[in-house]
This record gives structure tokens, sequence and C-alpha cells, in this order.
């Protein structure tokens, strides 16, 4: 078969599953092991809040990195430990692979300036920002900072317990990372937040909220501390922004051991938050529902339209069927909180989206997996998750999810991007489109995806292989485009210089990619690299960029 027709024949069945993914619904918590009962909720108060002077008054605590890099752990999910997917001729059974560069132009980078750097001795950044009307703030392990969007510098780098300098207490005496940056713009506030582990791997476990008290993050914040478990520490917090509550997914493990506790789910008080009153969270621990679950990611409100009224927020994983599930899936679950009568609130599902068949078994999970060129050192893929965000947004004539995770693209440990556009969760969910972005030439993970107002699609993420430094890149996809692909072409925000030649491999472990809220149409993406070989010398970038077809 001539390589046109090989390439048609890809496009047909990239096209078929987009179009005709399927769809099993299993009620509430229909996951759960046998004799399971559906989880309660716990309800659980602030332990202490307060509000800060404004942030530009507070000295910045300046970073120190000390004698040696330190290695902030993120432990591996006991799912991740499946063999390979099945394969024909060595090859796995991916029928949405684009193993193919596009043939459209992406856009330029609009707006291209240096983020945090390795400031704190530290592996991994965790890099992740976003932009508001008039200003980008990114945090990344163990700094953040603030700039206006032409890149000028307004306040750091400091590390990032400065925002709860004069609080007490363990989110003022640790800096322990794990953080995440969310602007609110239904309610024009910032949300900073990372936790905090005094006794590790002892609890009590923190986690340290700040929401900014106006639009401007370098003003004054309403400062909160809360104890999410004092048994099981929660790993890996991701957060999304929605009209009732700040939600987050953690993924949980035992205090003492770190043996896996299955994941958690928790609802913020939004509306108390914001007036910097007393807040409460609303806490389901999914352990004895489901101890397979975990990787989850809560949905992150993209856009001017909210959700219906009454929406809940939606969670989501990823279920890779060689790991013992039925098929290869997303599991879509539903966090109703109810904030008259908290007890009553719920988190029901899972509705199971069968996907095209992908093998997220990446060098068999081992971390040294990604090449790099010039050192045999390798950098890990983390395949055994979503990566962040589940971005939502809301048409009015259909609402949609984005998402992405890391599979094996080529079944020779070739990493490649499986992304999914979802749309109606809240009525009859189904993967409306899907594909595997993997064009030849080097390895691409670590993504961050998001659709902008016109329903344009933009995938951001790191890339590398033995003729290439990790660096930086972008592509994506009009919404006229054929479904299932990302035909707008490979842009670079950045090339790396160097690769990492820490024995720990550590990469990411996420990045973030947000749209403006100003327009709706412009893209923000910040990531790691290096401009030169080094153990731990990473570096970040924040970039913009615009299709021309967002109005």
């Amino acid at each position: 078969m001539n390589m046109r027709r090989l390439f048609l024949l890809g496009l047909i069945l990239a096209f078929s599953f987009a179009v005709f993914g399927t769809r099993i619904d299993t009620g509430k918590v229909s996951a759960q092991p046998p004799g399971a009962s559906a989880p309660s909720p716990r309800v659980v108060h602030s332990i202490a809040h307060d509000v800060s002077p404004p942030l530009r008054d507070i000295a910045p605590i300046p970073p120190s990195p000390g004698p040696t890099v330190r290695v902030i752990p993120m432990q591996p999910l006991p799912k991740a430990r499946g063999p390979k997917a099945p394969s024909r001729d060595g090859r796995p059974i991916d029928p949405v692979v684009q193993d193919w560069h596009g043939p459209a132009a992406m856009p330029s980078p609009i707006r291209n300036f240096a983020g945090v750097s390795n400031v704190n001795g530290v592996l991994p950044p965790d890099t992740n920002g976003d932009v508001g009307p008039n200003h980008y703030v990114q945090w990344v392990n163990l700094s953040f900072a603030i700039w206006n969007k032409s890149g000028g510098l307004l306040y750091g780098p400091a590390n990032g317990n400065t925002l709860w300098t004069g609080f007490g207490g363990a989110c003022e005496s640790t800096n322990d990372g794990d953080p995440i940056v969310l602007y609110d713009r239904l309610a024009d506030r910032w949300l900073m937040s990372q936790f905090a582990l005094p006794n590790f791997p002892s609890g009590p476990f923190y986690q340290c909220i700040a929401i900014s008290q106006t639009g401007d993050p370098t003003g004054a914040w309403y400062r909160y501390a809360f104890v999410v478990s004092t048994t099981k520490m929660n790993d890996y917090p991701k957060f999304g922004v929605w009209p009732d509550a700040y939600y987050m997914s953690v993924n949980q493990f035992n205090a003492g051991s770190l043996s896996w506790a299955g994941a958690g789910v928790v609802a913020f008080e939004r509306a108390k938050m914001l007036a910097g009153l007393s807040a409460a969270m609303v806490y389901f621990d999914l352990y004895e529902a489901d101890p397979n679950l975990g990787g989850m990611l809560p949905s992150d409100l993209d856009g001017p339209n909210s959700p219906p009224t009454g929406s809940p927020n939606y969670f989501l994983q990823a279920d890779d069927q060689a790991l013992g599930y039925p098929q290869d899936q997303l599991e879509l679950w539903k966090f109703h909180v109810n904030w008259t009568n908290p007890e009553q609130s719920t988190f029901t599902g899972p509705t199971l989206l069968a996907t095209a068949a992908f093998d997220s078994n990446l060098c068999n999970y081992a971390r040294n997996c990604i090449p790099q060129r010039g050192t045999r050192r390798k950098l890990d893929a983390i395949s055994d998750r979503l990566m962040y965000r589940l971005a939502y947004r809301n048409f009015g004539s259909h609402e949609s999810l984005v998402a992405n995770h890391t599979v094996d693209a080529s079944g020779f440990n070739r990493a490649g991007i499986r992304w999914y556009e979802i749309r109606d969760p809240g009525g009859t969910p189904a993967i409306y489109q899907q594909g595997t972005y993997a064009p030849l030439g080097g390895h691409r993970w670590m993504g961050s995806i998001a659709m902008d107002g016109a329903g344009n699609i933009a995938l951001g993420y790191s890339v590398s292989g033995l003729f290439t430094y990790p660096s930086i890149r972008y592509a994506g996809r009009l919404a006229s485009d054929p479904l299932g692909t990302l035909p707008q072409g490979e842009a670079k925000l950045i090339a790396g210089g160097g690769s990492q030649t820490s024995s720990s491999s550590r990469w990411g472990d996420y990045s973030m990619l947000k749209v403006d809220p100003t327009d709706d149409c412009t893209f923000w993406y910040t990531q790691e690299y290096y401009s030169s070989t080094s153990t731990s010398g990473w570096k970040t970038r924040i970039g913009s960029f615009k299709f021309s077809s967002c109005p």
C-alpha cells in the first residue's frame, strides 16, 4: 500500500473513532467493588483564615537553594503496573495516531518571555500559571512571580509561603510546593494554593489557599488553611474554578508508609472565601468506593458563559484496558455540592466513555523513559494520569470538555499525546473527537490543552529526542478542521539548548495552557526547558498566541 493510501486510511479511521466514540452509562458509583457502599462526605472547616496586607507591601521571601537539589515527591499511581496493550506486528493498536505534521502553520508567539527559573534548587518545577485582564501570574516549585501582560516583572520571584507571611502555622512556616494558580473570571479574583506537609511523611496534611481581595494580584489576599486529612497525604492537588465551589482532586497516600490510599475529591466554599469569611470544605474519600480511582482532574471553567444553573463539577480520569479494565475508557463523575446541607452533597458516577485503543505503558512506567540529545539520562513520561487541565466551556449550543494524557504512540516507547473533546457532559456525554498527536521525529508529552471562544483547540507540550534537546512547542486545530486531527502544524515557543542530567529523571510534573479572559481567543502557555545541559538548571517560558479565525 502506498503512503498516500495509508495516510487516507488513517484519516478515515481517525474520523470514524472521533465521531462514533461510544458511551456506557453505569449509574451511581457503579465502579465499586462488590459490597462497597457510596462514600459519605466529610465536612471540614478551615482551621484559620485572615486577610493579608497588600502583597506589594509584603517583602518577598527570597528563594534560597540548598546545598543539594531537593526532589519534591510525586508518588506513582498503583494502576501503573499493567502490561503492554495488545499489539499487531509489535505495534500498539491505536487507530487515531497522527504521525504527520499539519500542513497549515500555527500562529507565531505574540508574547514570549522568561518565567521563573530554578531559583530554589528543586526538581521538578510543576510549571503552571494563569492570565487575567492585566496580569500573568506564574507559580513553580517553590516560587511565584507576577508580570504585566507585556512581560514586565511586577513582583518576585518570591517563595510561595510569602503569601502567608504573618498568617502563622504550617502555611507560613513551610514551603512545600505542588502549586496551582488560577484566575477566577466569574469574580475577577485569583486563587493560589500549595500543600503544606510539616511532618512529612506523617500528618496532618494541609492545603493552603489564598483568594485575592480584588482583581489585582499585588493587592490584599484572603488566606486559608485547611486540614485535608490527618492520615492521608493530599498529593498532586489539582484545582478547577466553578460557580458554586473551588474543586480539587488529590491522589492520597497513607501517612508514614506512603502506601496507596485512593483518590480524594474536595469542594471548597467559594462564596465564603470570596468574602473572606470562615469557609468549609466537603471531602469525599473514594478509596472505599473504588480503590482503583486515581489521577482524576476537576473541570475548570473557561469563557464568559457559566455552566447551566445547578450543573455539577465534572471529574475525569483515564483507564487503560491492560490494567484490568473492560476497555480503554474515560470515567466521568459528577460532584454536586450542597452548601445548605453539606452532608447531602453527592459524588456520583461513573459514566464510562469507551475510547479508541491506547497504550499508557511507556517504558513499563519507569521514570527514565524519554530520551534527550547528548546524554544517556532520560525523563519521566508520567503516563499514568490525565495532564492538567480538564478545560470546560459552555458554547450555549453545547458544552465541551477537553483533556489529554501521554501514551505510547508507536509500540516502541515513543511518547505521543492522546487528546479528547467530550460533549454534553451534563446530559448524554460522548467523545465528540479524539486523536493521538505524535508526528515522526521525537517524543511529545507533558501536554496541556484548551479551547478558545471560537471552538479552536490548542495543545502545548514538551518535545525531546535523541536529536532534540527538551523544547517547548504547540500545535492545534481550527473548529472547521477534520475531526480528530491537529493539522495546524507545530510551532516553537522556545528551542532547548541542553538536557537534564539528574538521575531523578523528574520532568513536569505538569504545565498549563489557558485562554485570555479579555478576548477569549489568546492562548497563554507556560512550560519548562533547559538552555544548557545541567543536572537541574531548568528554566521556564511564558508565551501567548492566537488563531486569526477567532473573532
